[in-house]
């Protein structure tokens, strides 16, 4: 009766779900419609909603109910009524490692191709071990934060205190479970979330005392804050298309003690020398509107909903924003371009066209593999704008 009833409302679920808001942002408001539903129902029905999306587009043609137990058994150790129910015989697998059960499926589905849970995946970055990287999907990535190195001690005894497992990554990075409720327990604007590849990429901005650096697509401003806890004596300029945005900016630099900065709302698509004339920036973080493609294990809807348009619709934003920021760079100074995606055309395609179209030297650039530790995988390089 347990499973029937999960069953249904994942189904529901799935059938309610037209993928055009984030499954994060979908499910509490779909909660709060369908009140009836309890903690635990909500936990199971969500639990079962993500393992589906994880599967990609592989098996497409079984069932909703086959492909969610296949999907439920590869993500998890602890078994669900549902794949009890219609698979008994797979409730000795369940705590078998995720190789052996891929292998299992493998030989119990002969059309199991593990390419196809990755759409899409001939646009990759060529330096993507694909097999390991589409593996990774089936694994729910680690919640990471950042601290001050002197206050790491401190957290980690409160964390402690709270029995809350937490694996120490260097100086200032932890992991902890995915779904950690840290603002319980922890005070405001002493850590701030930031996957661990994303806090990698800070070792590319090398920021000097007294620098006017500009954080060009600033969103709620990560890379900005990380820009700062490297050096906080420098000029800061956060700009952002989205006015609801900067305001979530304004209050993560009020917690963590942020005063001086300067913010505006500008269109990177567009000129904007009668707001930027006067301005010359030792350094500029590009953070570039992309696919996310590097992100899917924490919106693994995207495996099923995302369009191969979107690739080339975003490397032309890419391009054009990295053009008409770059006049406000100084001689000699670095432009530091992000994206959170795994695909050429957004990562080393662009890094060959702004080499070959642009005043910039590139100096470096790195493949951030967060396959490997349970992150997001992203794309880093640093040019020097030519004198």
């Amino acid at each position: 009766m347990k499973a029937i009833h999960q069953l249904s409302a994942f189904e529901q679920i799935l059938k309610s779900y037209d993928g055009v808001l984030p499954l994060h942002r979908f499910l509490p408001a779909y909660f709060k419609q369908n009140k009836k539903m309890g903690s635990s129902d909500r936990r199971w029905a969500t639990r079962h909603i993500y393992s589906f999306f994880r599967l990609g587009k592989a098996l497409n043609t079984l069932s909703n109910e086959e492909r969610l137990c296949i999907a439920d058994f590869l993500c998890h150790e602890t078994l669900s009524s549902v794949v009890e129910q219609k698979f008994p015989d797979w409730t000795n697998q369940i705590i078998a490692p995720l190789n052996e059960k891929l292998n299992f499926i493998k030989a119990t589905y002969l059309d199991f191709n593990l390419e196809d849970v990755y759409p899409y995946h001939s646009h990759l970055s060529a330096d993507i071990d694909q097999n390991e990287f589409f593996t990774s999907f089936f694994k729910q990535p680690d919640l990471f934060i950042r601290v001050a190195a002197q206050d790491q001690e401190t957290i980690l005894s409160q964390l402690q205190k709270e029995e809350i497992s937490v694996k120490v990554i260097n100086e200032t990075a932890l992991a902890l479970a995915n779904g950690t409720k840290l603002e319980t327990f922890l005070k405001e604007g002493t850590y701030q979330v930031q996957d661990l590849s994303s806090q990698h990429t800070g070792t590319y901005f090398e920021p000097k005392k007294w620098e006017k650096w500009w954080d060009c697509c600033a969103a709620s401003g990560g890379k900005t804050l990380l820009l700062h806890s490297l050096e906080p004596v420098i000029e800061l300029l956060v700009s952002d298309l989205r006015e609801s945005i900067l305001q979530n900016l304004d209050e993560r630099f009020r917690l963590a003690g942020i005063k001086k900065y300067h913010k505006k709302e500008l269109d990177l698509l567009k000129n904007n020398d009668q707001v930027l004339h006067h301005y010359q920036f030792d350094g500029i973080i590009l953070d570039a509107p992309c696919t996310g493609s590097g992100t899917w294990g924490r919106t693994p809807e995207m495996l099923s909903f995302f369009t191969e348009q979107k690739i080339a619709f975003f490397a032309n934003i890419q391009k054009s924003i990295a053009q008409n920021v770059i006049k406000y760079l100084k001689p000699g100074k670095p432009l530091v371009y992000i994206t959170c995606s795994a695909f050429a055309a957004e990562n080393e395609e662009i890094v060959k066209h702004l080499t070959s179209t642009l005043p910039l030297e590139l100096e470096k650039m790195e493949l951030i593999k967060g396959y490997k530790n349970q992150a997001d995988t992203m794309f880093v390089a640093r040019w020097i704008k030519k004198g």
